[in-house]
């Protein structure tokens, strides 16, 4: 089977969309896609046929065409089958994501699809194993890519600042129990809540791993070996919360990956984005924080994001600062989003491919193993047939 990577299609001159869920995820989507251009959402499915109409009239009330609405269970698959669709975007929940992924790549459409793009080891090889038999792009929308820390981070790197990487962090700390309305009421568990404490470990690791690994170059000239991974099992009251768990990886280049989840603690939101390399040190939580030999001294707080918006050179960094003088939402997303059309509509490689879903997504079902055993080092598998450490794949993402 040939590989996919750095894959190249046919240009896109405008990029047709079906937008299939539209739930929290799925609006913001529809809502922030006024702001791209060169692309058009063609066609909207969902379950309930309220959420349909809602989600055409703020289509209309952006002043954008109304969309073809498809409901009921099959009306995914219906979407996959449209000929002028040409991007099947996904935004529905977390165990769907690969059969609609690997559905709509049969029928030839690219896909983009929320994380994870999988939540076992069989969907993650079946990603890889379509997207290579069907020379289809799947690009899972990991937005903390796009964070202009993260990219100023990877333009530093790039430049030697750093040296050699040795040590990486990063987090998903965000307070989401005990919920509560404008009147103080409880609000009943979100289904990602109820799937965090179903899990036991850390089924949620791409916004803490997608920055290193494409700082660290993961099957781009290393990969994950291995993980140890442990959760707390406190008991509050007999209720338990979704435990925090810390997962240890050693890669196969000599680095160390420590990934926290942590949504039941108080602590305020953190991602960490820590980076440590053997000339210098980055980090963006609690505090933005840079050394390296350019910067001569330690630089903290607004000094160290000041440093940090010198490094522009990037073409996702200056969509960045595009999305920010828009005053759009959320400046990553926007990126992230004008990014993945700009490649479409150009013929380019796209900036996270099928290789990257499967890895990051495979650190759900490996943390669960390795916590449930006792913290048992687990193998990683190598999705890339052992191609990684080959001078072809040993390239950085152009963007």
């Amino acid at each position: 089977m040939k590989d996919v990577f750095q894959l190249r299609c046919e240009p896109i001159p405008l990029v047709r969309i079906a937008l299939i869920g539209l739930g929290g995820r799925g609006l913001k989507t529809l809502r922030r896609y006024a702001f791209i251009c060169g692309a058009e959402i063609r066609l909207l499915a969902d379950l309930d046929e309220e959420r349909l109409m809602a989600a055409n009239d703020e289509l209309m009330r952006s002043g954008r065409p109304k969309a073809q609405l498809l409901s009921g269970e099959d009306g995914w698959k219906e979407a996959c089958r449209h000929n002028d669709i040409d991007l099947i975007y996904i935004c529905t929940d977390w165990h769907t994501h690969t059969p609609m992924a690997v559905e709509a790549m049969r029928q030839g459409k690219h896909v983009a699809v929320e994380v994870p793009a999988a939540t076992t080891i069989e969907e993650c090889h079946l990603l890889v194993e379509t997207a290579e038999a069907t020379r289809r792009h799947c690009f899972m929308t990991e937005n903390c890519c796009y964070d202009r820390f993260a990219l100023a981070t990877l333009e530093i790197y790039r430049q030697g600042q750093l040296g050699r990487l040795t040590h990486l962090e990063g987090a998903y700390i965000h307070h989401l129990t005990d919920q509560r309305d404008e009147e103080g009421r409880p609000i009943e568990p979100s289904w990602m809540q109820r799937s965090l404490l179903r899990h036991g470990a850390n089924p949620y690791p791409t916004h803490a791993l997608g920055p290193i690994a494409h700082l660290i170059g993961l099957h781009r000239g290393d990969r994950m070996q291995y993980l140890v991974s442990m959760s707390n099992t406190h008991k509050d009251n007999d209720n338990l919360t979704p435990p925090l768990n810390t997962t240890l990886i050693h890669t196969a280049k000599g680095a160390t990956i420590m990934l926290q989840l942590d949504v039941s603690t108080q602590r305020p939101y953190n991602r960490l984005q820590t980076v440590c390399g053997t000339k210098g040190f980055m980090q963006k939580y609690p505090q933005p924080t840079i050394y390296t030999p350019q910067t001569g001294d330690t630089l903290i707080g607004d000094k160290a994001l000041a440093y940090a918006r010198q490094f522009t050179s990037g073409h996702a960094a200056q969509l960045w600062e595009e999305g920010h003088a828009m005053g759009v939402p959320n400046e990553m997303n926007y990126a992230m989003d004008a990014r993945l059309i700009h490649c479409l509509r150009h013929g380019l490689p796209l900036d996270i491919d099928v290789y990257d879903a499967a890895e990051w997504s495979s650190l759900s079902p490996l943390t669960a193993l390795s916590a449930a055993d006792g913290s048992r080092p687990t193998p990683i598998p190598d999705f890339t047939h052992g191609l990684w450490d080959t001078p072809e794949w040993q390239k950085n993402t152009d963007y």
